[in-house]
């Protein structure tokens, strides 16, 4: 019977993806039908096989949305809405280039000491959203929002103050950092000039921590506890306003190394065309992924093949890249609605479960001789 009921769940659990998949499809392609635009044409270029540069930047753009939304992750496992890790992730990358570019310490040293600065940065940050929602009862949503606008000024302010203007550019940026210091890649896509960032694997780890630390520590077992029912975590011995301290910084901590594989892998300097936006990116993929850290993965990958198929549909489809941007909101709200629809049917059959098998005891004591 319980092997039955775990098969159930499996499945159940299974069908959520590939309902809000073809919910998807579906929905796009009568976009596509009502803005007259050549719906086999974009399925074909959105599922053709990409060429071997673009897979080196799907998969580099994929480890830095899973960083992203891991980061965000914590939060949401114990219901506090983190909105801040492009903020945090943005002031943290600030200061780590700032530290790495003046090449005080020799190659790899250098590397791990700035992305240490990144984490205490962007976890210290974090820590006024949190100060302020447990001194002060400020909603992190509200103070979260409000820090990134904060930190997009400061580090504005800094590039002006402490920056450096290449010759014959506008663009200012920090020092580079010392070519010791720049970390080369992987050459792992047969066939790609480009390479796999280095610091890419930072995601295989960060992802192996998150679940150890959620799912085989007290500290993960209080934060799912405080998650699911704060007053019953109270009740337990929970410290509520410590766990909202701990959950958010190690939210910051994380949002840190966002901007890690590409600052040491890429750009090798923090400027003011530096990526934004990738903390937003972050909470659309934990939600895909339902904060587990397989599922965020395969949602992360998702979300950069997309991305990195804009300019195919144009070339070869003829449509706006655009296109993209509702096919990933389409399959935001897909999934929401699929996992929420689930949900409520795998309730009511562990209710009509529960109710056969109170029956069925019923049934064999009054039908037992006294």
């Amino acid at each position: 019977m319980k092997e039955r009921f775990n098969l159930r769940r499996i499945g159940l659990a299974l069908i959520a993806p590939v309902l809000a998949l073809v919910v998807a499809f579906i929905v796009t392609s009568l976009v596509l039908v009502a803005v007259g635009d050549p719906v086999g044409d974009v399925w074909a270029a959105l599922l053709d096989r990409p060429r071997p540069r673009s897979i080196v930047n799907i998969i580099n753009s994929a480890s830095v949305y899973y960083l992203s939304a891991i980061a965000v992750a914590v939060g949401f496992r114990m219901n506090l809405f983190n909105i801040g890790v492009d903020g945090q992730y943005r002031i943290a990358t600030f200061a780590a280039a700032l530290f790495a570019g003046n090449g005080w310490l020799p190659g790899p040293l250098n590397v791990a000491v700035a992305i240490l600065i990144a984490m205490v940065t962007g976890g210290l940050w974090a820590s006024i959203a949190a100060w302020l929602k447990v001194r002060r009862g400020v909603s992190e949503v509200i103070s979260t929002i409000m820090l990134n606008a904060i930190s997009a000024g400061l580090v504005g302010w800094g590039l002006r103050t402490v920056g450096e203007r290449a010759p014959g550019s506008n663009t200012i940026s920090t020092r580079e950092i010392p070519a010791s210091s720049q970390l080369e890649g992987f050459a792992w896509v047969p066939g790609a000039t480009g390479k796999v960032f280095t610091l890419s694997l930072l995601a295989v780890v960060v992802g192996f921590v998150y679940w150890f630390v959620i799912n085989r520590t007290r500290f993960g077992f209080d934060v799912r506890a405080t998650g699911r029912s704060e007053t019953a975590a109270v009740a337990s011995g929970v410290k509520v306003p410590r766990m909202v301290m701990g959950a958010m910084i190690a939210s910051g901590a994380l949002a840190g190394l966002v901007g890690m594989p590409a600052l040491f892998g890429l750009d090798h300097s923090y400027g003011l065309n530096f990526q934004s936006g990738i903390g937003f990116i972050g909470i659309g993929i934990a939600l895909l992924g339902r904060n587990h850290p397989i599922g965020i993965a395969f949602a992360a990958l998702l979300w950069s093949y997309l991305d990195k198929s804009s300019d195919s549909l144009q070339l070869k489809a003829g449509v706006a890249p655009q296109l993209v941007f509702i096919i990933q909101g389409v399959i935001l709200f897909a999934v929401v609605i699929a996992y929420e629809v689930v949900r409520r049917i795998e309730r009511r059959m562990e209710q009509t479960e529960v109710a056969r098998q109170l029956r069925t005891e019923r049934t064999e004591k009054e039908g037992a001789p006294a």
